[in-house]
């Protein structure tokens, strides 16, 4: 996942995957509004249809966002918690699969610049993102590697990872 240098909003990402061939494939763009009271970035795949819109929740004692998917179906809810140090985040959303209520815990430490994303207490992904590079150092933007485990969303654990890039941020 990387954010893109030139983006009049400073928030754009592309997310990408390597397959075992190592060809790269994009996934889906994040788009962030120049000028937004709440903070929105929009998640769409590669033909520009719409994922979801993630927004930040302005009544919040954290750093909190909400997920909305254009018909309403998809909509996911990332809490922050209070940790002296790293974070601590919990996303929250109904499985479409099995319609239970579903949480993923997410706990971190951006002085490492890592996180592991776990369901049940098992771990679904971990990020690692890239800290003394050209990009970094020169345009303040941010390179993570995200390793998701099989049959997972990636369009959430991006939207995800940008929480987790909002609460840094913060």
């Amino acid at each position: 996942m990387k954010e893109k240098v030139f983006s009049l909003s400073g928030d754009d990402f592309t997310v990408k995957t390597v397959d075992s061939g190592d060809q790269v494939h994009d996934i889906c763009t994040c788009k962030g509004k120049a000028i937004s009271a709440r903070d929105k970035k929009k998640f769409t795949d590669m033909q520009g249809q719409e994922l979801f819109t993630l927004t930040n929740k302005t009544i919040s004692l954290h750093k909190s966002m909400h997920g909305v998917s254009p018909n309403g179906q998809h909509d996911f809810e990332v809490k922050g918690h209070f940790k002296l140090l790293g974070t601590h985040s919990t996303c929250t959303f109904t499985n479409a699969a099995d319609g239970k209520e579903t949480a993923i815990e997410i706990k971190g430490d951006w002085i490492d610049r890592s996180a592991e994303m776990t369901w049940e207490g098992k771990p679904i992904a971990t990020i690692a993102r890239s800290f003394m590079n050209v990009r970094e150092i020169f345009g303040d933007k941010q390179t993570y590697f995200v390793t998701v485990a099989a049959n997972v969303d990636l369009s959430l654990i991006a939207a995800l990872c940008v929480s987790l890039d909002e609460r840094a941020n913060e």
